[in-house]
């Protein structure tokens, strides 16, 4: 006889499928910042990228990365674009926001509606169901967030995803959100 999951208890961990040719640098681990360099390194190979663009990236994709781990995230995930010389990724961090007994996605839609109306840019706040459970997204103009409410009310896993090429439209969007919809726990 086996038993199902218990779907109040907190997730051992999740998986998400991401895209193959998106590179994956595991906030968790010390080595992060090479394998930052890494890609930057790998984008710029071969493409005439100047040195101080490529000092530039790395620097802007390295204090993205560092505000990230400070705010709780475990991966960060980039996709190759270059425009004009310049390397300008498609990005997706992964953030654990931890909130035992706290905020319900329709508290968590209200709070962030609030502050969407201080803050134009934020064109869209809306509740969302994904396989994974309810969720609060939050779209701008290049950038949609996923708010998704774990098992248990221990909190909420949140996908943070920047397009500043192409921005959060057409197949980018779908491809944004086949990815969270691709999200599920490991209880």
């Amino acid at each position: 006889m086996t038993t199902e999951p218990d779907a109040t208890a907190p997730p051992r961990d999740y998986r998400l499928l991401v895209p193959r040719d998106w590179f994956r640098i595991d906030l968790t681990q010390e080595r992060w910042r090479a394998q930052l360099k890494t890609f930057v390194d790998h984008q710029a190979d071969g493409k005439n990228v100047p040195a101080e663009i490529k000092q530039e990236t790395w620097a802007t994709l390295r204090n993205t990365a560092e505000a990230g781990v400070r705010a709780g995230a475990l991966e960060f995930f980039l996709r190759p674009e270059l425009e004009d010389g310049r390397i300008l990724p498609a990005s997706l961090i992964v953030s654990l926001l931890p909130r035992p007994g706290g905020l319900t996605p329709q508290d968590l839609r209200e709070l962030l509606e609030a502050k969407q109306r201080q803050n134009p840019a934020a064109v869209e706040v809306s509740s969302v169901a994904l396989p994974a459970g309810e969720a609060v997204r939050v779209v701008g103009p290049t950038t949609l967030d996923l708010y998704v409410q774990m098992p248990g009310g221990v909190g909420y896993l949140a996908l943070a995803f920047a397009v500043p090429l192409s921005g959060v439209t057409g197949p980018m969007r779908r491809l944004c959100d086949s990815i969270a919809e691709s999200l599920r726990w490991i209880l």
